[in-house]
């Protein structure tokens, strides 16, 4: 995948109106989105072949391909990216196989996430940068590629226009209908979600 695919697919859930002039780079239009049997699967196909033993992450993880390590400890380790958008543009992975962000437990959520500061400032004073984005791609229409939970750090620069996005005006929010039956809709999927794993702690407790 070169870089401009690359570049493409990760920020794929924004749809830019303008290329940088500055990079070059062009996004892929909405009609041009690869199609399933290009790099990107659909969800449940990335995940068949994502599984523990055939993960690109998880050998990485066993020892059995090769990865720059720049941080490692019980839970989580961190590696240069092997096509990175900028110099230092890592990834923090759970030693765990996780498809998902959502299938991530939160502890582990938690011990990946306790890391990013420490491993962003170190990763912005070595390369001379002042800032970075932390991100997810969580799912093949947001860009995910490797279906096993990663956390992107991206090294940034005043005006390095990497991402073309970023010429996006965005619209205020309008505190309509609309917006307050999003808020319920969201509140009650919450809802449902806690009473599930309530109930699946209770079996647990049970058997």
């Amino acid at each position: 995948m070169d870089y401009r695919r690359r570049l493409a697919i990760i920020s794929s859930h924004l749809r830019p109106v303008a290329s940088c002039s500055r990079s070059g780079l062009r996004p892929l239009p909405a009609s041009s989105c690869p199609s399933v049997s290009d790099e990107r699967p659909r969800v449940n196909d990335g995940e068949k072949r994502s599984s523990k033993r055939d993960c690109v992450f998880c050998k990485i993880i066993r020892g059995e391909s090769p990865a720059v390590r720049l941080y490692e400890d019980e839970k989580c380790l961190c590696i240069l990216d092997s096509k990175p958008l900028t110099p230092g543009h890592c990834l923090i992975i759970p030693k765990s196989h996780y498809s998902s962000l959502e299938t991530t437990p939160p502890h582990v959520v938690a011990a990946m996430c306790s890391k990013a500061p420490f491993i962003g400032s170190a990763i912005m004073r070595a390369t001379s940068c002042d800032s970075f984005n932390l991100l997810v791609n969580n799912g093949a229409a947001a860009g995910q590629v490797i279906f096993h939970t990663h956390i992107h750090i991206i090294p940034r620069k005043e005006s390095d226009c990497l991402w073309t996005s970023e010429s996006i005006r965005r619209r205020q929010l309008n505190f309509d209908h609309e917006a307050y039956k999003l808020v319920e809709r969201v509140r009650a999927e919450m809802l449902s979600s806690n009473t599930l794993e309530e109930t699946k702690g209770q079996e647990s407790i049970l058997s």
